[in-house]
């Protein structure tokens, strides 16, 4: 199936799936170097493909499955052996379509086919997912050799300038693994699983993807990370904090930093103690000046930190950094604003983030990924190639962080119970304006009763029918006004 097929085939199934969902393609090389791993009855090669597509598409998303080694007229690559949107059936689908593959030969059926990992990955990202978000896994022996050219070192070093300067790839990362397999013609000991996020989308979907662990269902080993490194290479996690009475810091499980603060904390600012980690797996920090700003409650303040400069941090180390980070005490509602009102008994949120920038960046493969990079790829130049570009000399890493002030019920208590008096209050007016009201009078030694209201002004008559007066009523009692002179009204008996 050529690309352009492919790429309608995949149109149409991005067309029936959820808004959320990414499609997946996973290329499969079988060139000639991959000989050993499709002839040795041991390989657990197609196994750990099956398992990869079976675990990292999701029910709903579009799911391609394709052969790559190198186009030739007549013999296009990548060649497609499944195009589906994945339901349950989708692991038994790409078994299926797994079990017929075999060692590619070039067209006339004699010399093995040659390997074009730039082409598999451009053509995908340009035909097949015709510059959308998704997601390129690429399984490989890491050989690229178009053309059979043996100058494999300089046909690899354009293949990683392809990821890093292809503006349409986000995120790539690299998963070596170790894998023994003994050929007719060929050995090895291991091959490579990589993955490239095409579009912001791509970079989303492939950060939950492994959050969610469903790539550590198939593979254990830690991803080396190809791009990007010029952001996220640190994490910062608080240890404790110091001089700020009611102010604790702690970790979510989402990675954001969150404050608990007091409402009654009003300490400037707070000395937090942290541990700066290097995220950068397989890179050491050799060296970098490093400084932070904080973003909080409006407020853009540097962060005062006792060192600037970070040396020789390997991956997944740590080590200790002091700072004086400012608190938004200023910004904090107080416990009778309508926000603390609104957030009683629970927590009122204010959202930001601390950002540690590393300038002069210089990154270093570590000496523990060399060795094992030797040990699976003998004499490919693979670590080498690992080595970032020398235009990335900063970085990155933004902390997200929820400040939650907790406020007590009490003020809302209070308030409620005062509107409740009020209410009572302008219920008892209401009433006692708008009842019905008895007014005994004398007009000319006639006793009448009159029925009134609060706020009512009624005539009074006498016995001819002229009008000798008014009576108005109010909350507090009853008043005769514009008395003819003469007449003979007054009130009560």
């Amino acid at each position: 199936m050529t690309a352009a097929r492919l790429f309608v085939l995949l149109l149409a199934l991005c067309g029936i799936a959820p808004a959320w969902a990414v499609p997946q393609v996973v290329l499969v090389q079988n060139s000639g170097w991959m000989e050993p791993f499709y002839s040795d009855p041991t390989s657990q090669f197609k196994p750990l493909v099956a398992a990869l597509a079976g675990n990292v598409a999701r029910p709903g998303d579009a799911l391609v499955l394709a052969a790559f080694n190198q186009s030739l007229p007549g013999a296009p690559s990548p060649r497609a052996l499944l195009s589906e949107q994945v339901t349950k059936d989708t692991p038994a689908h790409v078994q299926a379509a797994l079990a017929g593959l075999q060692t590619a030969r070039k067209p006339g059926g004699t010399a093995l086919a040659d390997t074009d990992l730039g082409e598999a990955v451009e053509t995908t990202v340009t035909n097949v997912l015709g510059g959308k978000a998704g997601l390129v896994w690429l399984v490989t022996n890491n050989r690229n050799s178009p053309n059979n050219d043996q100058a494999t070192s300089e046909r690899n070093r354009e293949f990683y300038a392809l990821i890093h300067k292809g503006a349409a790839i986000t995120k790539a990362l690299a998963f070596p693994l170790r894998m023994p397999v003994q050929g007719q013609h060929y050995h090895a000991n291991g091959l490579m699983v990589y993955v490239f996020a095409v579009g912001p989308e791509g970079a989303r979907a492939l950060d939950a993807l492994l959050a969610a662990g469903r790539v550590q269902r198939v593979i254990t080993e830690p991803p080396a990370r190809l791009k990007p490194l010029d952001r996220d290479t640190v994490r910062l996690v608080p240890r404790k904090v110091e001089d700020a009475p009611g102010v604790e810091f702690s970790m979510d499980a989402a990675g954001r930093l969150r404050a608990d603060v007091a409402p009654d904390a009003r300490s400037p600012s707070a000395t937090i103690q942290w541990q700066l980690q290097n995220t950068m797996y397989p890179y050491t920090i050799a060296g970098a000046t490093i400084s932070a700003r904080s973003m909080l409650g409006g407020e853009n303040r540097p962060i005062a930190l006792k060192t600037n400069t970070v040396t020789r941090l390997a991956p997944g180390r740590t080590e200790p950094l002091a700072s004086q980070v400012a608190l938004p005490v200023a910004q904090l509602p107080g416990k009778w604003s309508m926000a603390a009102l609104k957030s009683a008994g629970s927590a009122y949120v204010l959202p930001g983030r601390i950002e540690l920038h590393l300038q002069g960046q210089r990154l270093e493969l570590s000496q523990a990924f060399r060795e094992r990079m030797a040990a699976l790829f003998p004499g490919d130049p693979l670590p080498d190639i690992f080595t970032p570009p020398a235009d990335i000399q900063a970085s990155t890493a933004v902390l997200p962080v929820e400040v939650h002030v907790h406020y007590g019920s009490g003020p809302l208590v209070a308030l409620l119970a005062g509107g409740l008096a009020l209410l009572a209050a302008g219920a008892g007016a209401a009433y006692a304006y708008g009842r019905p009201r008895k007014v005994q009078l004398v007009v000319e030694d006639e006793l009448r009763t009159v029925h009134t209201r609060a706020g009512a002004t009624q005539p009074i008559y006498d016995k001819a029918g002229n009008e000798v007066a008014r009576l108005k009523t109010t909350l507090f009692g009853h008043q005769l006004l514009d008395l003819r002179e003469g007449a003979q009204v007054r009130l009560g008996r």
